[in-house]
């Protein structure tokens, strides 16, 4: 996102807060709960994250739940943005402080590797939201852009909506990428998979929007009223 964009993002927290400068996230308190969501998430609640068995291929690879195995990523970034070579803008990102976490399964070359990601705003909803769209719209840009910052890759996004989209950039690596913004509970999950090409095991045929509503129904659980 750029600074400007970010700026402006803050500046209407400051005008609707009456003059009074609000910080872009509020700090959790020390002993909050994370399965209390919201309005107090030091981390993502185990009941956010994507039911293993919908992701595809699971059926080859058996994926581990990613709540299980997932870290605290401090400055995440998503899976298309290191093969497209997406050139990083030097401004604050809001990604930098979200309540984020990351679980990456690996496999040998050739196979389909699996990163799974959730990044959560805490505070006031109609500024994480606003957080979560304007981060989303960007990713849509770069990932448009991918051919042009690495011109050895392709992208195709055949899902193109408000608040979800998914990609698939052909190449040396296919990589298929899926987005969910979900405004309401301040939130964005991601999934990517990617192999070499080709890869041992063909895609399957999977309707993309199976996949996108298996990403945003554990965000409704997670995030309580955010969904009502």
């Amino acid at each position: 996102m750029s600074g400007t964009s970010l700026k402006r993002v803050i500046l209407a927290a400051v005008l609707i807060a009456g003059g009074l400068v609000l910080a872009p996230v509020s700090r959790a308190p020390a002993d909050a709960d994370p399965a209390n969501c919201p309005p107090a998430c030091d981390r993502v609640p185990a009941t956010a994250w994507i039911d293993p068995s919908v992701i595809p291929l699971d059926s080859v690879y058996r994926w581990p739940g990613p709540a299980g195995i997932a870290v605290t990523a401090p400055a995440p970034r998503f899976r298309f943005e290191e093969l497209c070579a997406t050139p990083w803008d030097p401004q604050e990102d809001p990604r930098d402080y979200s309540v984020a976490g990351q679980a990456l399964v690996g496999q040998p070359p050739g196979h389909w590797q699996l990163q799974v990601q959730v990044m959560h705003w805490r505070g006031e909803t109609w500024l994480g939201g606003q957080l979560a769209d304007t981060v989303f719209r960007s990713a849509i840009a770069a990932l448009r852009d991918c051919q042009l910052t690495a011109p050895s890759q392709s992208p195709s996004i055949t899902v193109d909506e408000p608040n979800r989209m998914a990609a698939v950039v052909s190449g040396p690596v296919i990589l298929h990428q899926y987005l969910v913004a979900h405004p309401s509970s301040s939130t964005i999950s991601a999934l990517a998979l990617w192999s070499t090409s080709p890869p041992q095991e063909p895609w399957p045929v999977i309707a993309d929007a199976a996949v996108l509503d298996a990403m945003t129904a554990p965000l409704c659980v997670a995030y309580i009223s955010s969904c009502q």
